[in-house]
């Protein structure tokens, strides 16, 4: 439901309007040195308001430590961090409670929970809660060491060059979607299980915990469903696995072989965008025009590459932990 991992295993809690959203770490070795300043750099990177065509809604952010922590080094007990919500408007949503917003859960949510759901700001659906993912993923790179996770925005709106993406939803006055790529280096070979616990599939799982993300492909990906298998297969160059080309995107029947480890992810055009819009207003029973108040991003997809390495650390960690590649006390 809300937790992820064997070994290194979080959960995330709050909503987008609650008093905070946090996160629970269950895992972490013990010793690892840890403190408020070691979140700024990717705290800073996700924020909305600080870059063009994201969501001027601003939060401080500055982690609280609640539990797992001593003289700033980790016990080896659950590290528990809570984000406070201070900038909040919650009257941009009361009054569309009767009209679910297209492309978001609040039709789902009201179904599924009964009515009971926070609604305010997509509540526990809402990319609010991915601070605590980037949390995550800054204890989660210490963990790593030398191996390297790195991602960036290939496009957006199927323009290579941004700026003309984001140019096409203003002049549109629409929101956008984009393509993220992530790369990990210096990864081990041997990572990963066959078929249901194979490499790809627990990546893919916890990258859909990411909202917003429609699609994902390794390596050569759709484009292998076009290419002869000779031209696909990658050949092995050397006993340390490495190969001529890299079609496999650095994964070998769900186990990791050694060389870099390519992925690309889809983020669809944020559901929330001034174009007005048909939806069905429950109270009434019809459908009548809607368009979304309030402050959102234009593009999702400028700031998701933290969140994409932060999950993606967190999936290699717990792996590393099953193969016994990382300590459980840090010296």
């Amino acid at each position: 439901m809300n937790s992820f991992g064997r070994i290194f295993r979080v959960h995330i809690f709050g909503e987008s309007h609650g008093e905070s959203v946090g996160v629970s770490i269950d895992g972490i070795p013990a010793g690892l040195p840890l403190s408020i300043d070691d979140f700024s750099e990717d705290i800073e990177r996700r924020k909305g308001g600080t870059q063009k065509g994201t969501t001027p809604r601003q939060e401080s952010d500055s982690p609280i430590f609640k539990s797992g922590i001593f003289n700033n080094k980790t016990t080896g007990a659950p590290l528990t961090i809570l984000f406070e919500n201070n900038n909040t408007r919650s009257t941009d949503y009361a009054k569309q409670r009767a009209v679910p917003r297209p492309g978001h859960a609040d039709f789902v949510a009201s179904k599924k929970f009964g009515g009971f759901e926070d609604y305010r700001g997509g509540g526990h659906f809402s990319g609010r809660l991915t601070v605590c993912l980037v949390a995550i993923g800054v204890i989660a790179k210490k963990l790593l060491k030398d191996v390297l996770v790195k991602s960036k925005i290939l496009e957006i709106g199927g323009e290579a060059d941004l700026e003309k993406g984001l140019q096409k939803a203003i002049d549109a006055k629409d929101s956008i979607g984009g393509i993220v790529e992530c790369r990990v280096s210096n990864l081990p070979l041997g990572l990963g299980e066959p078929f249901f616990d194979s490499a790809e599939s627990l990546l893919s799982h916890a990258v859909f915990a990411i909202p917003a993300v429609k699609g994902i492909e390794f390596g050569a990906g759709f484009a292998a469903a076009k290419m002869f298998g000779s031209e696909h297969n990658d050949t092995i160059e050397d006993a340390t696995g490495k190969t001529k080309t890299n079609n496999a995107g650095g994964i070998v029947g769900g186990i990791t072989n050694g060389n870099e480890l390519v992925f690309r992810i889809a983020i669809k055009p944020t559901s929330s965008t001034p174009k007005e819009q048909q939806t069905l207003n429950q109270e009434t029973n019809t459908v009548e025009s809607f368009s979304v108040k309030g402050r959102h991003d234009l593009c999702i997809a400028l700031r998701v590459p933290v969140v994409l390495e932060a999950i993606t650390t967190m999936v290699l960690v717990d792996l590393m932990m099953l193969e016994n590649k990382i300590s459980r006390i840090i010296n």
